[in-house]
């Protein structure tokens, strides 16, 4: 029998779709904001430096995604700044809350698999109550004996996490498709790790990878080859 492992999995753009909701309400924005001059992907690169900046602020969600339009929007207006056009920009945040949550395919039968074999946790950042929510919605809550929500994941994050939940690093594998909150700070903190590539990653999820000490590193194609693996 295959030996019993702890599998530390990632929620957003690993079990559900996310970023493509957040992409969808950036181009309403750029819609909405109909620049003079600056393209598409030039916005993107003012949004990203808000982002970069606040993320390590407040954190992440739509919630401070919405902020972070605002934010934006206040600096690249080329009109009066108004509180209804304000509201508008915010509102284009919140409607990510209202999309359904969407289960990448394979991805439930590979969790009710996995389960049966190995101690599943649910290993997310974000804010907590939308996180949470996501999970209950999603209704793959049943197949992870523990959730946990942090702010950030970094090497020290995992770190706490193995030393709360007493696993064993080269029984632990971190498994989703950001390289830098999944995949590196995983491998810095002693563990093992599998990247799960995602088209449509947020592009300050991006990292080059980086395997460091004694833990093993895996790439899948999909979330449902993990079955040949463990």
């Amino acid at each position: 029998m295959t030996e019993r492992l702890s599998l530390l999995i990632d929620a957003d753009d690993t079990l559900w779709e996310n970023n493509i909701y957040f992409e969808r309400a950036f181009e309403a924005f750029c819609d909405f904001l109909d620049h003079s001059s600056l393209t598409p992907p030039q916005v993107r690169d003012v949004l990203n430096e808000i982002e970069l900046v606040n993320s390590k602020i407040h954190g992440y969600g739509s919630k401070n995604f919405g902020r972070n339009l605002q934010q934006a929007y206040q600096h690249l207006a080329e009109r009066e700044i108004r509180d209804p056009d304000l509201r508008h920009v915010l509102s284009l945040a919140e409607r990510i809350l209202e999309q359904p949550i969407e289960i990448i395919e394979g991805v439930e039968e590979t969790l009710g698999y996995l389960a049966e074999r190995h101690d599943l946790t649910l290993f997310t950042k974000g804010h907590p109550d939308e996180q949470l929510m996501k999970v209950d919605r999603s209704q793959l809550g049943r197949y992870f004996s523990h959730t946990s929500v942090v702010k950030e994941k970094d090497a020290a994050t995992y770190a706490q996490l193995v030393a709360e939940r007493g696993l064993t690093r080269d029984l632990t594998w971190m498994i989703g498709n950001s390289p830098k909150s999944d995949i590196n700070p995983a491998l810095e903190a002693g563990l093992n790790a599998v990247l799960v590539p995602h088209p449509h990653t947020w592009v300050l999820e991006h990292q080059d990878l980086r395997p460091s000490g004694d833990g093993k590193f895996l790439t899948v194609d999909r979330f449902a080859d993990l079955r040949l693996h463990f």
